[in-house]
């Protein structure tokens, strides 16, 4: 080594001591921190590789509430038939992915991009529908909205009763069984669905009524009543949907069970609480006030339902003896008024054993909170059903005559 060479202090002890490589395992010692470049260079990398990952999952979801990009459709009308069910509040979303899940459509992707030149999709009700599996997006939208395509749907109106109602002649008013029978029909690759009323009817007076799904006030006076008659006004009345292909317990179980939820909804058994009677004892005499009067003299009606009951008085109601013969609330002649059974009111004093029709809100609300009054007597008056009260049997035979001058009675 020179001179030379020493001067440039490129030997030196100090200079190899810098130099040195640090070895952690003899001495211990952490390697230096990395420079503040070195740190800024990492935290840019992981910000860029963040944001990239962010705007490629956001590119994603554009792409799926867009239809940018390709989705699997299947081509064609379809093959098999499917029942599908809408459920209320359901988007059109919402019954895509039902329809995907189906196998109706491939994707749901496929039915929303088809929904989109179609507007009469968000018109599409509750309900259960009749569909084709591997079906196009297109084809399966243009089936949805049509009309044919919606199966089990039936309309119960207040008053109805469990069997049917005979008008005269050959004109019958189908009951609560038969519409169910109705109801449970589709046609599902060539078969069909249809139960007859006669199957729904055994079924009825010999089926679990807590299975039903009749609510546990209901039970023991319902299970006291005649088979046929058990289910008798717990049907409330409104629009429902029953899946075509369920068995006959699963229909009833339906209808029973939603009729059950409408009846809390309106209050019952709570309701019944000040009445002085049990909530079933209620619902009979909703069901009188449907049949026996027009919606704007329900709270009269059941004063005189209720005063008449207080002072141990027969109703003496033409709707529990037309109720037995399957007739509309017509003035029965003394024949009818003579023959023996729990649903002659003329005969008997009380309550009949069980409701005779499907009470609506309405009744059920006059059964809760009867008008104020001292009547004991009603007689239709009016052509339009509108009924005249009367305190006196006087008073009464008055507004008889009335009717009989209005051609009411």
């Amino acid at each position: 080594m020179t001179q030379h060479d020493d001067d440039l202090d490129l030997f030196s002890e100090a200079r190899t001591e810098r130099h040195r490589p640090v070895r952690r395992e003899r001495d211990g010692r952490k390697p230096p921190p990395p420079s503040k470049k070195k740190r800024k260079n990492g935290l840019w990398i992981g910000m860029v590789v963040v944001l990239a990952l962010i705007a490629a999952g956001g590119y994603y979801g554009y792409k799926q509430l867009t239809g940018i990009g390709d989705y699997e459709d299947f081509a064609g009308q379809g093959d098999g038939d499917v029942v599908v069910q809408v459920k209320d509040g359901d988007s059109t979303g919402d019954i895509a992915t039902t329809l995907a899940d189906a196998g109706v459509v491939a994707s749901s992707r496929a039915f929303v991009a088809a929904a989109e030149t179609n507007a009469d999709v968000r018109g599409v009700q509750p309900g259960y529908y009749v569909m084709k599996t591997k079906a196009s997006g297109a084809a399966a939208v243009t089936k949805i909205v049509d009309a044919k395509s919606r199966v089990g749907a039936m309309d119960i109106k207040p008053g109805a009763q469990l069997e049917n109602v005979i008008l005269g002649g050959d004109k019958v008013v189908k009951g609560i069984t038969a519409m169910l029978a109705d109801a449970s029909c589709a046609e599902l690759n060539g078969k069909s669905t249809c139960v007859p009323p006669e199957q729904l009817a055994g079924v009825a007076k010999t089926a679990d009524l807590a299975k039903l799904g009749v609510p546990d006030w209901a039970l023991p006076d319902a299970g006291k009543a005649e088979p046929q008659r058990r289910l008798e006004g717990l049907i409330m009345p409104g629009v429902y949907d029953v899946k075509p292909g369920s068995t006959p317990e699963e229909l009833w179980t339906q209808l029973v069970t939603e009729s059950a939820t409408q009846m809390q909804a309106a209050g019952l058994p709570d309701v019944a609480k000040d009445t002085g009677y049990t909530p079933y004892q209620v619902l009979v005499m909703a069901s009188l006030i449907e049949k026996e009067a027009i919606t704007k003299d329900f709270p009269k009606v059941s004063r005189v339902t209720y005063n008449r009951l207080r002072e141990s008085m027969k109703l003496q109601y033409d709707s529990t003896i037309n109720y037995v013969l399957d007739r509309p609330a017509i003035r029965t002649d003394p024949g009818d008024r003579a023959r023996v059974g729990p649903y002659n009111t003329y005969d008997n004093t009380g309550l009949p054993p069980t409701p005779i029709s499907a009470p609506g809100k309405g009744a059920l609300d006059a059964a809760v909170n009867p008008e104020p009054g001292e009547w004991l007597f009603f007689v239709r008056c009016e052509k339009d059903g509108t009924s005249c009260f009367a305190v006196t049997n006087d008073e009464h035979e008055q507004n008889v005559d009335l009717a009989s001058e209005n051609g009411a009675y």
